[in-house]
């Protein structure tokens, strides 16, 4: 008997072959659809933390307790994909298996090792960090925010071992358990508010968090396993492939930092503004980092390693033509879509939050802040394909450089803007930031690229 499923799962992967171009829009399409189920697991629980804590002074203790162990994980562990992933598959096609785990091995430890220093020493500095980062907030609001900070600092390890351990696995080409672990955090967060939050309030979103990232990196750590790759940190010793991810590293963290403080100058702004504004801010970047989470996830997942595995056979033509054909598929979707819901921004709004402790004039203020949120979302999108082929020609101290224009001009954008409108100047700021940054990202690229096809 014929199997229709079967006949279509064949089609399907013949057709994926045929070209760099084809996997990657499969890759798109996997990482995509797991995204969408993860981001829409996500949502169901900003819909859920809405409902029970409104705009709360718990929820902005919370939002900035996260902030910083948020920072740290996307300076300390987020910088490790980008500047391990070129040098591990390089390492693969050149010299086997074997050094690949022995160049993973290596990382796990170095990793392990600086993430636990790093939230020691956060740990140690908190009572100076909370002061500042949550400067509007009362003494007792200052106090709550420090004991969730160090209830949720167990994720800075954690998250940063489920990061390289996903990087690992889209670099073997097995995107879909990457894309979909994450599912975990979201999910574990929600069921715990159900069950724990009327009895431990805002405490119950501090344990399902640390409880989801756990099980995250537990069903990462099962896909390494099965698909043969050692999780024992070992030293092997700082050869040349360690040396070089050291390298592509520091400026890569370096930019990350400056970078991930835009969030945190973000979130500091806005709590100078009054009760309430740093969660309008956060429940305004939503809907935005839903659509941007999915659209830029699944592009930069699926093309980084095909960049990468470009860039170490010098295929200058392929890295063109898949940088040309995806910035046009980019710009045919994001633009329409930007028109479309910034013009329906608040009936969104009011559709997703407005119920409970979450009234209509939250729907206003929310309202006004994801629209001009909105306006960064073909600029997000095309920047971070930008920044993946960097990352792939082993160029991050450019990324850091253009990290540190991204920093002054959102502070300076934040000053002016808010000025005329308040929480809403501080949106609108991050969407002028990200045009600027995706203008640098290309016209680097364009330089780069001329550069290494005269030296052909």
């Amino acid at each position: 008997m014929v199997n229709p499923l079967s006949i279509g799962l064949n089609r399907w992967r013949n057709w994926r072959v045929k070209s760099t171009n084809r996997r990657i829009l499969a890759a798109m399409i996997s990482v995509g659809g797991f995204a969408i189920i993860v981001k829409l697991t996500s949502t169901a629980k900003q819909l859920v933390i809405a409902d029970q804590f409104g705009t709360s002074d718990a929820l902005d203790a919370f939002l900035i307790a996260f902030l910083i162990p948020s920072l740290a994980i996307n300076v300390v562990s987020g910088s490790f994909n980008a500047a391990f992933m070129p040098t591990f598959i390089k390492v693969k096609e050149q010299q086997g298996q074997g050094a690949a785990q022995r160049l993973f091995s290596n990382v796990m430890v170095w990793s392990t090792l600086l993430m636990i220093a790093i939230s020691g020493l956060l740990a140690l500095v908190s009572p100076f960090i909370i002061p500042i980062v949550g400067s509007g907030f009362s003494p007792e609001k200052q106090a709550l925010t420090r004991s969730l900070f160090l209830a949720m600092l167990p994720v800075l390890t954690i998250s940063g071992l489920a990061t390289i351990w996903a990087s690992i696995l889209n670099a073997e080409e097995r995107f879909a358990l990457a894309a979909i672990a994450p599912i975990m955090t979201p999910a574990v967060a929600v069921t715990a508010i159900l069950f724990m939050g009327t009895m431990w309030g805002i405490y119950a979103l501090a344990i399902g968090t640390v409880g989801g990232f756990l099980l995250e990196a537990v069903l990462l750590a099962w896909g390494l396993k099965r698909h043969g790759f050692s999780l024992i940190p070992r030293w092997h010793g700082l050869d040349r492939a360690v040396k070089q991810v050291a390298r592509q590293y520091a400026p890569m963290a370096a930019g990350a930092l400056l970078m991930s403080s835009t969030e945190l100058v973000d979130q500091s702004m806005a709590a100078m503004l009054g009760p309430g504004s740093v969660s309008a801010l956060n429940y305004g970047n939503k809907v935005v980092a839903l659509i941007i989470g999915i659209g830029s996830m699944a592009l930069s997942t699926a093309v980084f390693p095909y960049f990468s595995r470009m860039v170490a056979v010098n295929d200058w033509i392929g890295v063109r033509h898949t940088l040309k054909t995806y910035a046009r598929l980019v710009l045919f979707v994001t633009v329409p879509m930007t028109l479309v819901l910034f013009y329906l921004s608040d009936p969104i709004v009011a559709l997703l939050f407005e119920r409970g402790a979450f009234t209509a004039g939250d729907s206003r203020l929310v309202g006004q802040v994801q629209a001009l949120y909105i306006l960064q979302i073909p600029f997000y999108v095309l920047g971070i394909m930008g920044v993946r082929l960097l990352s792939a020609l082993k160029k991050n101290q450019i990324l850091m450089g253009i990290s540190a224009v991204n920093l002054a001009t959102n502070i300076v954008g934040n000053y002016v803007f808010m000025r005329y409108l308040g929480v809403a100047g501080i949106s609108l700021s991050t969407s002028v930031v990200y045009a600027i940054s995706m203008s640098l990202i290309y016209l680097f690229l364009k330089s780069q690229l001329g550069k290494l096809e005269s030296n052909e």
